[in-house]
């Protein structure tokens, strides 16, 4: 199968277990795309659900985690023309959705646009938010005190179903392996801002987002995705930025396990948790 479409799109999906997930997510693209399935979790039934959908199959032999996934399908895919498109298993979007992607993408004022994303909706058809502030200290001093939700200058989109363009792939390189889950999308962003590009959300294309695909629990989840902020605070801002944001994420979480009530409060104190003791190291002990 070739490495370019008519569209000039190659997909690439990380998939680990949840083949039924897969299927659904690769039922929209089939005949359409050229599509790369990295199997982080060695499965029979994801192997079985991408060759029977004609995509092309990578067994990784080991969860490498997701920036990995996606940077052996890059490396396969090649350099030239296509744009990716990145999807999560539990995802799923239409062809012309895809093609509304892409007609965005390359519009004449949108040449610096390095990543573009649809909306997102949930099953339940309630809409998702896919526009982010970058992370930053600042940021979560502000959140501690209720203000989380102040304008950002700089934005990311969520790498649900993310359409890269080629020319900013080649600019920016590949995904940071140090995120194993959660915020490589940003920190490569982050990184193309640096270059001069942006990010920008297709209000035209929407796609599907179940979220929670992944075959681990949901406070698992968390830990990761914390764990992930911790590493892209540490990147950013280095090591007196992450203790300001410790600092400040445990004041917020303390605050907020005070005022609330019910599950809000058992969650915030989770979180207080968590920080006091270091999402990564929380992470690599596998302790929530």
């Amino acid at each position: 199968m070739s490495n370019v479409n008519s569209n000039g799109v190659h997909a690439v999906v990380v998939a680990y277990h949840s083949a039924m997930e897969l299927a659904r997510c690769l039922a929209g693209l089939e005949g359409y795309l050229p599509v790369t399935v990295v199997d982080n979790s060695s499965s029979r039934e994801v192997a079985m659900v991408a060759m029977r959908r004609g995509a092309s199959y990578v067994d990784v032999g080991r969860n490498e985690g997701f920036a990995a996934g996606v940077n052996i399908a890059l490396r396969r895919i090649g350099s030239g023309r296509a744009d990716v498109l990145v999807l999560n298993p539990d995802a799923a979007i239409s062809h012309r959705d895809v093609q509304e992607l892409v007609r965005f993408l390359h519009l004449p004022e949108n040449s610096r646009v390095a990543a573009t994303a649809p909306r997102l909706v949930a099953g339940t058809g309630t809409e998702q938010r896919v526009v982010w502030p970058f992370p930053t200290p600042a940021r979560m001093c502000a959140e501690a005190v209720g203000l989380g939700r102040l304008p950002a200058r700089r934005t990311f989109v969520v790498g649900a179903v993310m359409l890269l363009r080629r020319e900013a792939i080649e600019d920016v390189g590949t995904f940071d392996e140090r995120f194993f889950l959660y915020a490589e999308e940003a920190d490569w962003q982050r990184r193309a801002v640096v270059r001069g590009w942006r990010s920008a959300i297709c209000a035209s294309a929407v796609a599907e987002h179940r979220g929670g695909g992944a075959s681990v629990s949901e406070r698992r989840r968390e830990t990761l995705f914390h764990a992930a902020q911790e590493t892209y605070i540490r990147k950013w801002y280095g090591q007196s930025g992450w203790l300001l944001y410790r600092m400040a994420a445990m004041s917020g979480a303390a605050l907020r396990a005070v005022v609330l009530s019910g599950e809000r409060r058992h969650a915030a104190a989770r979180r207080l948790l968590l920080y006091a003791r270091g999402p990564r190291h929380c992470a690599v002990l596998g302790s929530e």
